[in-house]
């Protein structure tokens, strides 16, 4: 009975210590697909994964109601590519050969890790620098990076808020919170079409996305409740470490 529920009680306590992450500094998929990694194969590990945190993410962008009234044209503009490029990234993870995505799913850590590792000064910068309104050419690249981040948010996804919160503030969004009710509803929408593309492919194991997602919502509202007295820098660098020691596990570790 023991070995029975280990991996149950593993996987729920990782999607729970995601969703307390999530919520405090960000990068919760560095501690769920690693742990499924260790039970289902990369693809479904990535699928269960991006379920398993769906809800979080989109009770955070819920959270921002008030924010997002003020940022509708901002939406309007980067939802399609954000919904395009999520489908072409989820495609690509379940229509090409396995062997693919688990060969990159080292590069896909390092690079969530780096960009946890720069969160901060990032939000720092944009939040302390706000730019003004952004030219036609502006709007223009920022919606093709929107669709290329829609595309890596589709076929892995972590570190996607730092992606768009580095090109947020071009679009002339005054203040870092605005920017996140912006970052959170785009990121719902990503994982939200990625989600039905995995239901369609058959990728997500049931038996744990289930348990683990509500594990993570549970772990979302405990976090939002205690974020304010943990140090985010800490969990970060935690996380950080989890993402580099998978990373590198998965390229020697297992030959």
């Amino acid at each position: 009975m023991a070995d029975l529920l280990s991996p149950w009680l593993f996987l729920c306590l990782a999607a729970f210590a995601a969703g307390i992450v999530n919520a405090a500094a960000g990068g919760g998929t560095l501690l769920t697909f690693p742990s499924l990694l260790a039970v289902l194969s990369p693809v479904a590990a990535n699928a269960t994964s991006t379920f398993a945190l769906f809800p979080g993410s989109l009770a955070s962008g819920l959270g921002y109601r008030k924010e997002l009234a003020l940022c509708r044209p901002h939406l309007v503009r980067l939802l399609p590519p954000s919904l395009i490029g999520g489908l072409i990234g989820s495609l690509l993870v379940t229509r090409l050969p396995e062997r693919v995505f688990a060969n990159a799913v080292p590069w896909l850590l390092i690079a969530a890790s780096v960009l946890l590792l720069l969160q901060r000064p990032i939000a720092r910068y944009f939040g302390a620098h706000p730019h003004e309104a952004p030219t036609p050419k502006t709007i223009a690249i920022i919606v093709f990076f929107q669709f290329l981040v829609g595309v890596y948010g589709g076929y892995f996804g972590a570190g996607i808020g730092i992606l768009m919160l580095s090109s947020l503030a071009f679009m002339g969004i005054p203040d870092i919170h605005q920017m996140n009710a912006v970052k959170s509803i785009l990121a719902a929408a990503m994982n939200g079409i990625t989600i039905f593309i995995f239901l369609l492919s058959g990728a997500i194991v049931w038996k744990y996305a289930i348990a683990m997602g509500l594990a993570g919502t549970l772990g979302g509202y405990v976090g939002a409740r205690v974020a304010r007295k943990m140090k985010p820098d800490y969990i970060r660098a935690f996380v950080v470490f989890i993402g580099f020691a998978v990373a590198f596990y998965s390229w020697f570790g297992k030959k």
